[in-house]
């Protein structure tokens, strides 16, 4: 993959999902929503009506032909096909002089999927790297013509898409919140019933991933905002700035997940010292309890032929006596010092 994208002409998916590519046309305008399977896309899009705004659906990245294919016939360039199949690709906002072009991840079964997003003057094009249901609640949408979405134009079907996306984001954003406050509560609490260093790892794991693919995004999509393009219309812009401030919250949620996973850390290891700290106390004060009893024993343990306490009947007793005495009174010493 060291040449991925740049001294061939060769299409790379580097993707791991095997799912079979499967593309989708929908079409709709004020009257009716029509949608098709479409063979051959270099024959259909010259005949698309002009009047209605046309989304291309495709799941499954792994036919790179087919991407290619369907890519060429709407004036998709080569490069922008690269980025399409690279599903490391971080987040990006690029404009073009007849699209727009998107890079995002999806949150709908609650890991990352690759998505990317290319809008036409009157059509959209989505790519998910896997089978996923994040955009079917707009399928739904645009039958039930909801907000007379049928009689907007493409930007306004992007705004919907990326409506879709960032509100998995919020969802996922509030399930990392709720999740790190009942750590919180375990914490403080000092529960020991379950592993929290790994539940707080795998939060911070989810909270990274639902970094890298909200900041990136919020940085440039600035760009869709200031843009003198003609895709993005005036009548939708106030669109645009309300994915902009729901992607400002999801930011804000997130710097909120920061602070409060990085004060359970601090609480963890803090409990952690503390639990240490009381089993060293504990250690300490049966080491104590026994430090003069192991003396005892070690002065009657010596073999001197003239030991009076050898030689006496009661000897043996006297000695458990003494060592039983001592240790409860090095104990009630201890105890009234509050060390255990």
């Amino acid at each position: 993959m060291d040449d991925y994208g740049l001294l061939s002409e060769q299409l790379f998916y580097n993707g791991a999902n095997r799912a079979d590519t499967a593309i989708r046309l929908i079409s709709y305008n004020a009257d009716k929503v029509m949608e098709s399977i479409p063979d051959d896309f270099a024959t259909v899009v010259p005949a698309l009506d002009p009047a209605s705004v046309h989304w291309v659906r495709v799941h499954g990245l792994r036919d790179t032909e087919r991407i290619r294919s369907v890519c060429a016939a709407f004036g998709i360039d080569f490069l922008v096909v690269q980025d399409i199949l690279n599903v490391e690709h971080p987040s990006k906002v690029e404009e073009y002089e007849k699209f727009n072009f998107i890079v995002a991840q999806s949150f709908a079964d609650g890991t990352p999927t690759h998505v990317a997003l290319i809008q036409g003057s009157n059509f959209v094009m989505s790519f998910a790297d896997s089978e996923t249901a994040v955009f079917d609640a707009v399928m739904n949408v645009i039958a039930a013509n909801v907000l007379k979405i049928r009689t907007r134009t493409a930007d306004y079907l992007l705004t919907v898409l990326l409506n879709s996306l960032v509100t998995r984001y919020i969802f996922v954003a509030a399930a990392i919140d709720d999740e790190l406050d009942e750590l919180e509560t375990d914490l403080i609490a000092s529960s020991a019933d379950r592993d929290i260093g790994a539940q707080i790892q795998s939060l911070r794991r989810r909270y990274m991933e639902l970094k890298r693919a909200v900041v990136p995004l919020k940085e440039q999509y600035a760009k869709l905002l200031r843009t003198d393009s003609g895709l993005v219309r005036k009548p939708n812009r106030p669109f645009f700035n309300d994915v902009n401030d729901h992607l400002f919250y999801v930011v804000q949620s997130i710097d909120g997940c920061r602070e409060t996973l990085s004060s359970l850390m601090d609480l963890y290891i803090s409990n952690n010292d503390l639990r240490m700290n009381d089993i060293m106390k504990r250690l300490t004060v049966v080491s104590t309890i026994f430090i003069p009893l192991t003396f005892l024993v070690g002065v009657w343990g010596m073999n001197f032929e003239f030991m009076p306490e050898l030689g006496w009947r009661y000897g043996y007793l006297a000695a458990w006596a003494v060592m039983l005495v001592i240790g409860i009174a090095v104990f009630l010493f201890l105890r009234s010092k509050r060390w255990r």
